[in-house]
């Protein structure tokens, strides 16, 4: 056994099998353009490379430092940044929203029909922070997801007051007396739907903390945890490092759809999205994994507390269901079957029930396939940062989990 496999208990003659299985399956039959992935356990790297193009139009390798789109990635740093207010005393999980958006105690909740024969009542309780940190909160994406067919009578009210709409200039208060307007899905903690309830963490993260998101997220989080490529904006001196991103065809060939040259994510975005407005590198989540890792600390700064990380990834959902008990909606960034849902996290409840190894790990993934998952029973994460939308085309974290834990050996 060599001293790498020593330190983290992983075989790396199998963890090699990651280059065949992508360059096999991915990258030589163009499914995607290229690639990068990095395992971690006991605080050691134990894997990382990468694979293909990071821009195939202009015959550009991966580099090992680009920088990618991490979309809905961008939402347990979010999660963290407003459990971070949690600790110091700003609210309670229980606590309503309305505490810091007074328009909030307005809420209704949908009951039948649509436009002016919609039929509304009031919520069974108000929403909580739980709520918004746990998707429970009868929020919906306002159809905004992909392979959204009819669109909900509620849908269509997000719509016409343009909630979240492409080139938002409103401020986190005007969004979120916006939604005070539109009828919740669903009583509060009744069920669960993916929605815009991180960007509701997002906007509560400035309202409390006073500062702009964006200023709050690299003072208290990315500065501390050396996340330097991090940001709601590539910067100029950076737009060589950025990736293309793609969408697969009807004929199964790529289709660039976001070139890095003329990208939205090259101009500073009037609204900061905390559900999916980030870009970044592999190495700058790395670190904000091994953050996770560690209990909430990283080269002496503390991020969080160790108890507090431990019941953001406790599972959340009422009775102790799983998302399959409690899911509207057929898209979000993971399966169903044996998940539950913490403050921020889905997390693994049962690998008999989701078919993959690997149990209580905590992850979420973004549009563009990016994935990543943190194990505290294996002491591991993993990262993987691909550029394919929309996430669900193929099962990434199903194949390299089966890669990964079988590769460990103690």
């Amino acid at each position: 056994m060599d001293a790498q496999s020593q330190w983290t208990g992983l075989d790396a003659a199998r963890l090699e099998r990651i280059d065949d299985h992508l360059q096999r399956n991915y990258i030589g039959p163009q499914k995607i353009a290229g690639c990068q992935v990095l395992v971690s356990r006991r605080g050691h790297q134990a894997y990382l490379k990468s694979f293909g193009s990071m821009d195939v139009e202009r015959g550009k390798a991966m580099r090992d430092d680009a920088i990618f789109r991490i979309y809905s990635m961008t939402k347990p740093i979010t999660s963290v940044a407003l459990m971070m207010l949690f600790e110091r005393g700003y609210f309670q999980l229980n606590d309503p929203v309305s505490r810091y958006v007074p328009s909030w105690k307005n809420h209704r909740v949908w009951v039948s029909g649509e436009g002016e024969a919609m039929v509304t009542e009031a919520p069974r309780r108000p929403v909580t922070f739980r709520d918004v940190l746990c998707h429970t909160a009868g929020l919906t994406y306002g159809g905004g997801l992909p392979g959204v067919g009819v669109q909900h009578p509620i849908d269509l009210i997000y719509r016409g007051l343009k909630i979240r709409s492409a080139g938002s200039t409103d401020t986190m208060m005007e969004f979120m007396d916006k939604l005070s307007q539109v009828p919740l899905r669903y009583h509060p903690g009744e069920q669960w739907m993916y929605s815009l309830a991180t960007d509701v963490c997002g906007a509560l993260v400035e309202i409390i903390s006073g500062k702009p998101l964006a200023q709050f997220f690299e003072e208290e989080i990315f500065q501390p945890l050396g996340m330097v490529d991090t940001a709601f904006q590539v910067a100029p001196d950076k737009l060589d490092r950025f990736c293309a991103n793609y969408q697969r065809g009807p004929d199964k060939k790529l289709k660039l759809i976001d070139d890095p040259a003329t990208s939205q994510f090259t101009k500073e975005p009037g609204f900061k999205s905390g559900g999916g407005g980030l870009t970044g590198t592999i190495a700058d989540y790395g670190r904000f994994c091994e953050m996770l890792r560690r209990g909430g600390e990283l080269d002496g700064h503390r991020i969080l507390g160790p108890r507090t990380l431990e019941i953001m990834h406790m599972n959340h959902l009422a009775g102790g269901k799983d998302l399959t008990q409690m899911a509207l909606g057929s898209f979000s960034e993971t399966a169903n079957e044996g998940v539950g849902f913490g403050l921020g996290f889905a997390s693994t409840m049962s690998q008999v029930a989701t078919g993959s190894l690997g149990t209580g790990d905590y992850y979420w993934g973004g549009a563009a396939s990016t994935i990543f998952w943190v194990d505290p029973k294996e002491d591991l994460f993993l990262v993987f940062m691909t550029q394919l939308m929309p996430s669900g085309t193929f099962n990434f974290r199903g194949q390299l989990k089966s890669l990964v834990y079988s590769a460990i050996i103690d």
